[in-house]
């Protein structure tokens, strides 16, 4: 049985029994941000959620390439950005192998952590090299402490459960060979550099298969803090939301979307949204 067809059944189980919706992490933050991230902005405010710039932090680079990994074997230059924005406890964990990736010694640096994050490149190398292993374990646990876990790119779409873009042959296949992300957020596809790449009617391709997943899209350099079960979005555009609704702010009305509707909203800074009952909760005053 191939992961597409098993992931379907698993998602119509859920469906049946009532398990589909869509709920962030009991306790902890989660950062996710579309790419290209301003230090300035989103390293700053992983401080801020971390605790402070001596609170001690793991970063992975594996969704890198090996070619790209292979230019700073050592990681200084990934080092050097988190200490030059003011950082002083950093680690950088890295792995292709499952195997060292459950290992105690890998994981030590997890258990202190009060703060991840994922670096972007392809989501379905940090699937390959993560899900399912003691390093998962170790960052839901770090989020069960209370801490953070933050990603740009791929770093952000491997924080939902459904895999957008996990094609290890054709990046622009939105259900691809992996289908699975790790699940800091359940019942969710996120995509990344929305407009920049004018991804925003790609979410479609998944919907239409998998129709009860929330679908949000991030633009390059915005971002959302998610708490619980709600998120509010930081940064500099536009967050698209795929929920079988589309809500005018300007007329303060939800309206809800036919069956296979290719519509959706967005959604800016400081506006907040309820994941679990699919509403926005917060809404900017017009000017």
């Amino acid at each position: 049985m191939n992961k597409h067809l098993l992931l379907s059944i698993i998602l119509s189980i859920f469906i049946c029994y009532g398990f589909s919706q869509t709920r962030g992490p009991k306790n902890g933050t989660l950062l996710i941000i579309g790419g290209y991230a301003s230090d300035s902005i989103y390293l700053s405010l992983f401080s801020e959620l971390t605790g402070g710039y001596d609170s001690p932090i793991v970063v992975i680079p594996t969704a890198r390439d090996d070619e790209s990994l292979s230019k700073d074997s050592l990681f200084l230059q990934l080092t050097n950005r988190f200490e030059k924005a003011g950082f002083i406890n950093v680690t950088i964990l890295h792995t292709r192998d499952r195997d060292i990736a459950s290992s105690e010694e890998f994981t030590r640096p997890f258990k202190n952590a009060k703060g991840v994050w994922f670096q972007g490149g392809r989501q379905w190398r940090l699937a390959d090299s993560y899900l399912n292993t003691k390093s998962h374990e170790a960052i839901k646990d770090v989020l069960n402490r209370g801490g953070v876990v933050a990603g740009s790119s791929a770093g952000a779409t491997i924080q939902g459960s459904f895999l957008a873009r996990g094609d290890t042959e054709k990046h622009p296949i939105m259900a691809g060979d992996h289908l699975e992300g790790l699940s800091f957020i359940s019942n969710i596809a996120i995509d990344q550099h929305l407009l920049a790449r004018n991804r925003q009617f790609d979410m479609f391709e998944i919907l239409a298969e998998y129709p009860d997943l929330l679908g949000i899209g991030l633009e390059e350099n915005t971002g959302i803090i998610v708490q619980k079960d709600t998120f509010e979005v930081v940064g500099a555009s536009y967050v698209a939301i795929y929920d079988g609704t589309r809500w005018s702010a300007e007329r303060d009305t939800v309206y809800q979307l036919h069956k296979g509707s290719k519509e959706f909203y967005f959604l800016g800074a400081g506006e907040k949204y309820d994941m679990k009952n699919r509403t926005v909760i917060s809404k900017l005053k017009p000017e």
